[in-house]
């Protein structure tokens, strides 16, 4: 497809996708298991680290979804993974920082001195937890606001698993016009020396 001005304009097109994503929309009870197994652990780093418990959870929160080649401990066993849709590959420590940072905030707003901090905390979790569990569901590909900084998609880990064996398929049918194309010279040279009476190799 081109502009006006004759630029080509990619677009990345998939089934039961939108422009800008090859991939479909994740289960959204897969997300919500995994999303629950990652503030258990935060929750746990939080009880056990003590006076950094609060600083640690808020860290692995943010960089969770980069730990494991783009999935957090919860994702893992769920079997989804965050993708960079730019370069189709797993999410980075960068990627996963920006997708998760509107939820780092709510943890941020609780580490306010008390009582500020729990009604903070309780706010946030209601505005912004709201807002993206909303886009979750309404977005035709799940993206939250996260995702939408990030360039990112949580997305079935065999879905990723598919394309990749669909992608690399064709390379092993790359000889095969080759094999094709010396047979048929082989056979040629064989014809020729026919008709000069010259005697053709056995095999």
């Amino acid at each position: 497809m081109t502009d006006s001005r004759g630029s080509r304009v990619l677009r990345l097109v998939a089934d039961d996708s939108q422009p800008g994503s090859p991939y479909p929309k994740a289960s959204l009870w897969l997300r919500m298991g995994a999303r629950a197994v990652d503030v258990a652990v935060a929750w746990g780093l939080y009880v056990v680290c003590g006076a950094a418990g609060m600083v640690v959870a808020l860290l692995f929160l943010l960089l969770a979804d980069g730990m494991l080649q783009g999935q957090s401990v919860g994702k893992r066993i769920f079997g989804v993974k965050v993708m960079h849709l730019p370069t189709r590959s797993a999410a980075r420590h960068r990627d996963s920082t920006l997708r998760n940072a509107p939820l780092a905030l709510v943890v941020l707003l609780g580490m306010m001195p008390v009582p500020l901090g729990d009604v903070a905390f309780v706010a946030g979790l209601v505005v912004i937890g709201g807002v993206e569990a909303w886009r979750v569901v309404k977005d035709p590909l799940g993206w939250r606001l996260g995702d939408t900084w990030a360039q990112t998609q949580v997305v079935d880990g065999k879905v990723v698993a598919g394309a990749t064996v669909a992608a690399r398929t064709p390379v092993a049918h790359q000889r095969a016009p080759g094999r094709i194309m010396s047979a048929a010279k082989v056979r040629r040279g064989r014809s020729l020396k026919k008709k000069r009476g010259q005697p053709c190799a056995s095999r």
